[in-house]
């Protein structure tokens, strides 16, 4: 990993795809992490599902854009989208800006909370960024 300090809150459940997740009364709150951000540069667009799709855990569910590059995102666990981050429209540097804040993504239904129990907690995001 770079010598720059990353932001890995302890709260929060994160994927091997870097994705992160806060999870309050069977809503998943999603975004990118603070290294995926950095990697990708200046983010000049995201592109997210429609409020009450369905997604199953590890599926496409969007895409983000940065000034040089594209990235898909991946659902961290499946359910139903019950919310999305429509202020992205027209900022999506808040994703660069604020990732674990203004910058989320959707917000979806758990379908199961057993495949919360799969995703890394903040050390082994953080173990795992080590080994990059």
């Amino acid at each position: 990993m770079e010598d720059q300090e990353t932001n890995i809150p302890e709260a929060l459940k994160y994927t091997d795809e870097h994705e992160w997740i806060a999870l309050e009364d069977g809503v998943g709150t999603i975004g990118i992490t603070d290294y995926a951000q950095s990697e990708l540069g200046d983010i000049v667009y995201v592109e997210l599902p429609e409020v009450g799709d369905h997604l199953e855990k590890g599926q496409v569910f969007g895409t983000i854009e940065a000034v040089k590059t594209a990235s898909e995102l991946y659902a961290p666990i499946a359910g139903e989208v019950v919310e999305i981050n429509t202020t992205l429209e027209e900022d999506a540097e808040q994703v660069n800006a604020e990732p674990y804040d203004a910058g989320w993504m959707v917000k979806i239904r758990l379908a199961s909370a057993d495949e919360v129990g799969q995703l890394l907690s903040a050390q082994e995001y953080t173990e795992l960024l080590d080994g990059l």
